[in-house]
């Protein structure tokens, strides 16, 4: 596979059992201190990086004195009360040296499933990314329940992927890669180094999670390797134990690579143009010609809207003479369009009473 110094932008997703001692459950800062020097080394390079790490449960259960063995529903969210500030922490004083900035960030599946949410989380990783910032994301235990739970990081990590257009994702695990079995039960286990299409006989050799820490087994990270394949990024399961592990994946450590056909934009506006459209917005002959020429769809040259669309609705997008150019995802709720088309962008704070954003669609959520 190509380098990772090739990514545009990089998720890495890392698991408890690599991050928290399983006998002591205290915080392994050799490790953490090593993969640091890995993520300033591709920033360098250029790469966006962002992380998506386990590990509040696991520090929280250790400080909390909790057992071992599954713990009950509030006594994991007290445990990641606890665990996500000792975490977010740690990840700051562990990049801190390198003159990398961290932000926190908590999501749920229903951040992902909610348009409006699914939006407000891209445009806010988009800024950080933008800013130089690294991203920690992990799953907010703390208030998720069953029922909007990813129920682990691997998909977390792959959602994530998808939400922001990597082009690379990669699962630090406890293992080094995909088997044709379990390796540590079937000594004639084969793993692959390439994958290039998901088919059900590799789905029948999935096993469980392995780790007493990790939740992640194969069906979860072949779950992950579906969701990110199919948004245009690539997705690599290697052995994180070591020092430096991103390091060593450069170097030509063991792993398995699934393969992308598409780019993550063109995966992105395939998505976007299968969606059914909930509203409309015709445009004067000035607007069609910038969305053709690839710019965003400011309100000033929207004419007309039509339907009853919320914030994240996909709309059909039409010119002048009523010819369908494509569909987007409005950034603005039907309401909020019709006062504000025919205006600039400047006037939006003076005319819904509070700062909105400049375009009403923007081209990376538009399909031509």
């Amino acid at each position: 596979m190509a380098s990772l110094t090739t990514a545009k932008r990089l998720v890495v997703k890392i698991g408890s059992a690599l991050l928290v001692d399983r006998t002591t459950g205290a915080l392994r800062t050799d490790w953490l201190a090593a993969l640091a020097r890995d993520v300033a080394w591709l920033k360098g390079q250029g790469v966006q990086v962002v992380l998506v790490s386990s590990g509040s449960i696991a520090l929280g259960r250790g400080v909390l004195c909790l057992p071992s063995t599954d713990l009950a529903l509030e006594q994991s969210q007290a445990a990641a009360a606890v665990g996500q500030i000792r975490l977010a922490r740690a990840y700051e004083e562990a990049l801190a040296p390198h003159d990398i900035t961290t932000a926190q960030v908590l999501m749920t599946l229903e951040d992902s499933r909610d348009r409006r949410r699914y939006l407000n989380s891209r445009a806010t990783l988009e800024q950080l990314v933008g800013l130089g910032v690294v991203p920690i994301v992990n799953e907010n235990d703390t208030i998720a329940t069953d029922e909007i739970r990813f129920g682990d990081n691997d998909r977390l990590a792959a959602q994530i992927a998808a939400t922001i257009g990597a082009d690379t994702l990669v699962l630090l695990s406890d293992v080094d890669g995909f088997y044709s079995a379990n390796p540590a039960v079937d000594p004639t286990a084969q793993r692959y180094t390439t994958i290039d299409r998901i088919t059900p006989e590799i789905e029948a050799q999935a096993g469980d999670a392995g780790s007493g820490l990790s939740k992640g087994g194969m069906k979860t990270k072949l779950m992950a390797a579906k969701t990110a394949t199919a948004a245009g990024c690539r997705m690599a399961i290697c052995h994180g134990a070591a020092l430096r592990p991103l390091t060593a994946l450069e170097n030509g450590a063991n792993a398995t690579w699934f393969t992308a056909t598409l780019d993550p934009q063109a995966a992105r506006k395939r998505w976007i143009a299968a969606m059914k459209p909930l509203g409309s917005v015709t445009l004067d002959a000035g607007a069609a010609q910038a969305l053709l020429n690839g710019n965003s769809l400011l309100p000033a040259g929207v004419h007309v809207v039509s339907g009853a669309f919320g914030r994240g609705d996909p709309v059909l997008i039409s010119g002048p003479d009523g010819r369908q150019l494509g569909l987007g995802l409005s950034r603005y709720t039907a309401d909020e369009a019709q006062k504000i088309k025919g205006h600039r962008s400047a006037e939006i704070e003076a005319l819904l009473g509070y700062p909105g954003r400049a375009a009403l669609i923007h081209r990376d959520d538009m399909a031509l």
